[in-house]
């Protein structure tokens, strides 16, 4: 079968990667693809938001299996226009892809069912939400309730940032819409882990465990990006905590979709902050991780396009997937200014010896061909050199000696991505 990846990032390469190695899929074509992509797929110059166009071009192409990467066009209804059109897409509704679009939506689902997360409460004015400064402690989770491409998480040391934080969001716009209201959160203490699972609406089936690494700088410094690195599995989630997590976080969630009658068919990603053995929800993504995904799928042994097909038959059940035991780690290298302004179509060099390495994969994300044919940059995050290995420790210093072969002007990376778990794993 033809099959369609929605998204140009480094999840959609990733998510291209491993459905190319499915004995059903005969054709790949990505929508709108990057540079990297276009060496494993046919690239398509369709916006991921452009739904009709997309839906048109499944219909003249035969594609049998659509999946979604990016959130907004989940948030914009791309499944609900395909599913009307007869159209396999691996995603949730509308309706249920809010638990991604709206932060306030999901802080009323969770506390409905009665999973862990901070206290918070939500404005739709900003004098309102400065007036409750008042009886806060800090610091303080400032958050804009649309998407914002992970951005839109501020944290507030003192009363003042947080005035800064809802200024920035609710009166500045500094991420559009997605600011017409905020929620203002406890701040949680403890490590963080993402848990990805794949759900019918009927069956659950967790995928590994992963870290992400939100914030720019080592030691989880500066503002938050999209992600700058992960690593699989995360010790933090070991047996218990896996089934703790299933029981309270995930089950009880899937089931309060369904009884409001908007069942979540698809991906859900947990953003997760764990706590004395506790976890805590920060977050809930419709959709793959970025950059989890990545050393997620270099760890997964089985047929992902037949997974995907499965789910949208209400079939997960009969799914079979397994992991490799070796662990796998993904360290982004961004543009200078990122997640701020950056200069794009920088040459980037070094690829073609991450080609002939072993358990080395460079994951393009904002890359594109310019018309001298070299690779430049193209966007805030550029590449996720993943590598796995025996050892968390061993898979890490052969991403980083990789990075060593890569070269672009103003390149940043994180140093420290994966020293959590080597940390934990050592005590």
């Amino acid at each position: 079968m033809k099959v369609l990846v929605v998204g140009g990032g480094g999840r959609e390469h990733a998510l291209v990667w491993k459905l190319a190695q499915s004995s059903h899929v005969e054709e790949i074509y990505c929508a709108p693809g990057n540079a990297g992509i276009r060496n494993e797929a046919t690239c398509v110059a369709i916006s991921p938001t452009d739904i009709g166009s997309l839906l048109t071009f499944a219909q003249e192409n035969a594609v049998g299996l659509t999946v979604v990467g990016p959130e907004a066009p989940l948030v914009a209804g791309i499944v609900d226009a395909f599913t009307a059109a007869g159209l396999a897409a691996v995603g949730p509704s509308r309706a249920a892809a809010q638990l991604e679009g709206s932060k306030i939506y999901t802080k009323e689902i969770l506390r409905e069912c009665h999973v862990p997360t901070g206290d918070f409460e939500a404005f739709d004015a900003p004098a309102a939400a400065m007036k409750a400064l008042a009886g806060k402690s800090f610091p303080l989770v400032v958050k804009a309730d649309g998407l914002a491409a992970g951005k839109g998480v501020i944290i507030a040391s003192d009363k003042t940032k947080a005035e800064n934080a809802i200024r920035t969001i609710m009166e500045d716009r500094a991420f559009g819409a997605a600011g017409s209201r905020v929620v203002l959160e406890a701040f949680l203490e403890g490590e963080e882990a993402s848990f990805i699972v794949l759900t019918d609406g009927e069956t659950i089936l967790p995928l590994a465990s992963s870290q992400d690494h939100k914030a720019i700088h080592d030691g989880d410094r500066g503002p938050n990006t999209g992600g700058m690195g992960a690593y699989s599995p995360a010790p933090i989630v070991d047996a218990a905590m896996h089934q703790r997590i299933m029981t309270t976080v995930m089950e009880p969630v899937i089931q309060k979709m369904n009884e409001r009658k908007t069942p979540f068919r698809g991906i859900l990603y947990a953003g997760l902050m764990i706590k004395n053995g506790t976890p805590y929800v920060l977050e809930f993504n419709a959709r793959m991780g970025d950059p989890e995904t990545q050393p997620i799928l270099f760890r997964m042994k089985g047929d992902l396009a037949e997974t995907f097909l499965l789910l949208h038959k209400t079939e997960l059940h009969k799914a079979r997937l397994a992991w490799r035991s070796d662990p796998a780690i993904c360290v982004v290298l961004a543009s200078g200014g990122y997640p701020g302004a950056y200069e794009k179509g920088k040459p980037i060099s070094g690829l073609r010896e991450l080609d002939t390495l072993p358990n080395i994969k460079a994951f393009h994300a904002g890359t594109e061909t310019a018309p001298d044919g070299k690779i430049v940059t193209a966007g805030g995050r550029v590449l996720g050199i993943t590598a796995t290995g025996k050892t968390l420790a061993a898979c890490r210093d052969r991403a980083y000696e990789a990075i060593e072969k890569i070269h672009f002007d103003g390149m940043t990376f994180r140093k420290d991505i994966g020293m959590k778990g080597i940390k934990r794993q050592a005590r």
